[in-house]
């Protein structure tokens, strides 16, 4: 089994002047798969005896299960909603996983995933967030990142290195990512704020905050961050979150088209809009980040062209802010 790669640091002073803000990209699109999924997939088929996995994905867990999967001679099965990417549903099919498609108006993914495990009991059920190997997986990141705050403040000079993070911008659809962040930091002894980030439409966590509890969508809400499609944040996950994370950031969907258009025209990168949304809680609150060094964690790169291309050609609604 191969490791996962180190997070990709990337800087743009262009980017950074626009927001108002010291901003750093830690890109997981050039992972293992195109996202940060390889990190809790490679994790969870070490960790398990199963010769099967069975597993629901929009794409990204998808892919990187099959892959780690099939570097570890492990039969995959992924089921995913019609409407995923076509990029992302022939990735995982490459990657040589069965694919099951669901139409998620009449049956959710996890009933699907049940009738399947039925059929093969002894397959591993992974899910893609709400796994503790999964979050595990996760928290690599988190190392990453306060090991690059611990070599931010032995800087002799912390104007020249910028310092460490004021603080840290996660996406939150299941969790998984989040959760791992939180433990990856506080486990390497690092307090940097952690902010979770979600689509307006998709709020799940501001609701679960706010209750005190998990709160569920009746069905999985359709933003254009086609990786946060989920009910609910996880069990697992939200006994970290709900006592880890500095506060939930809401955005639309116009500001998660312009953060990505900002990463493309500013940044030089290619970014799928689920891999944006950190950068559009700074378009949606910038009061909030003006002048911080702050870090936004894109998630991944694995966006269908045609998708990528209409976003980008878009007349942009008003970067910079609400």
């Amino acid at each position: 089994m191969i490791e996962p790669r180190p997070t990709t640091i990337v800087q743009s002073v262009r980017l950074s002047e626009r927001l108002g803000a010291d901003v750093t990209l830690a890109c997981e699109a050039f992972q293992w798969t195109g996202s940060f999924k390889f990190r809790a997939a490679s994790h969870v088929v070490r960790s398990i005896p199963n010769a099967a996995v069975i597993a629901a994905s929009s794409g990204n867990f998808g892919q990187a299960m099959a892959y780690a999967c099939r570097l570890a001679g492990k039969r995959c099965t992924v089921v995913m909603p019609l409407n995923s990417a076509r990029v992302k549903i022939a990735a995982v099919r490459e990657y040589g996983a069965q694919v099951d498609l669901v139409d998620t108006a009449v049956v959710r993914r996890e009933a699907r995933v049940a009738e399947l495990a039925a059929a093969d009991p002894s397959a591993y059920i992974a899910s893609p967030y709400d796994d503790p190997l999964v979050i595990r997986g996760n928290a690599s990141l988190g190392r990453e990142l306060a090991a690059l705050n611990v070599r931010a403040r032995a800087a002799s000079d912390a104007s020249a290195s910028g310092g460490p993070f004021e603080a840290v911008l996660a996406p939150i659809g299941g969790g998984g990512l989040a959760a791992g962040l939180l433990i990856g930091l506080r486990d390497a002894g690092d307090h940097t704020p952690v902010w979770g980030v979600e689509p307006a439409i998709a709020n799940d966590l501001v609701q679960s905050l706010a209750a005190g509890r998990v709160v569920a969508h009746d069905r999985e809400p359709q933003t254009i961050a086609d990786g946060v499609r989920t009910r609910s944040v996880g069990v697992h996950n939200w006994a970290v979150l709900q006592s880890g994370l500095a506060g939930a950031i809401e955005v639309s969907e116009d500001q998660i088209r312009d953060a990505l258009r900002l990463c493309f025209h500013l940044a030089n990168l290619k970014v799928e809009p689920t891999g944006a949304i950190t950068l559009a809680a700074v378009l949606a609150q910038p009061e909030r980040f003006h002048g911080q060094r702050i870090c936004c964690v894109v998630s991944g790169g694995n966006v269908d062209p045609q998708v990528f291309w209409d976003i980008v050609e878009e007349q942009p609604a008003r970067l910079g802010g609400r």
